[in-house]
Order: C-alpha cells, then structure tokens, then sequence
C-alpha cells in the first residue's frame, strides 16, 4: 500500500511492516497502525510513522545502541498482552526528544513500545523500574557509538541510497 506522509512524501509500505498497537501510544490513542522508516541518513535514529494520520512520526531508537546494559523487565501480564513467551522474540523502542539544540536529545527509558516480531503487536508500557529515566541525555552516546561503529557490511557498488525506505522492527536490530 502507498502511505503518504508529510515527513518522507509518499512510502510504499508492506502488510507485514505495518504493526498494531491496541492501546495506541500515550498521548495518542486513537493511532493504533505504525511502521517504521529509515531516513537513510545513518545516524540509527529510526521513525515510527502513523498510517492513519500522515503527519505523526516520532523519531525512535533501540536502547541498546547507546545503552548495552538496558535490561527489559516486563510483568507476566505485560508478556501474555504482547503475546510474547520469550523477549528475543521482539524488538524494542525508545521514543526521542530531539529539540533544536540537538545536543539536548533525550531517549524515553521508562515508556519503550515492544513489538512481538512475529504477530505485529506492539505495546508501550511504563515499566516498574524506578531507576529508569524518562529523559536520558544521549547525544555523546550516541555520537561516539556511531564513530566507533564499524561493520562487515560490504556497501553495494553504485550510488549511495539515502532515500527513506520502510523497514520491519525485526530488521532495526541494535549491532
């Protein structure tokens, strides 16, 4: 299906990329449909794009890129909603705040949206942990992950593809 958006212009988006969230996402309930898009720009920041509303996007990343040590908790209540036995079995999101001055963006610990890769359900879920934070300054993190990142990945011959491209949350894994 074609989805246009304000932010990429016109995607072509795959049944299978699109997951569902019941309960929407804080703040906006009523938007239940996402997928995800890599603005091809290389800064693993992704964007969880609404289907519904063309002008919903929240830039997002998996924790453990600027955080190895995030452990995942979830109640066995949380687990059974998301229908998932076993948490490898999902992908894991963080929402970020990215103000003008870029230096200041801050990563979501507390609220992450867990997709189970395997049904396409999604939940966002204040987890339990009081130790995690709501606004974590990530921005050198960050920076120093993507300097340091080297890959085995030999990059096909041609022209550099930096046009946004529709991916599915189990092909975003965190290196």
């Amino acid at each position: 299906m074609k989805v246009t958006t304000t932010r990429f212009g016109e995607l072509e988006v795959k049944k299978q990329d699109v997951f569902h969230l019941n309960e929407g996402l804080m703040g906006f309930e009523s938007l239940k449909d996402f997928f995800i898009v890599d603005p091809g720009d290389q800064t693993l920041i992704l964007w969880l794009q609404s289907v519904a509303d063309s002008a919903v996007a929240f830039p997002v990343i998996e924790p453990k890129i600027f955080n190895p040590d995030y452990q995942l908790k979830l109640l066995p209540q949380e687990m059974k909603s998301l229908e998932l036995t076993d948490l490898a079995h999902s992908t894991v999101f963080c929402i970020l705040t990215i103000p003008r001055l870029v230096t200041e963006m801050s990563a979501n610990l507390k609220a992450p949206i867990i997709i189970n890769n395997q049904t396409k359900k999604g939940r966002q879920i204040v987890l339990q942990d009081s130790k995690l934070d709501i606004r974590l300054k990530i921005y050198n993190d960050l920076k120093k992950f993507i300097v340091n990142y080297t890959s085995n990945d030999t990059p096909p011959p041609g022209p550099k593809n930096e046009a946004p491209t529709v991916i599915s949350p189990s092909d975003s894994k965190a290196p």
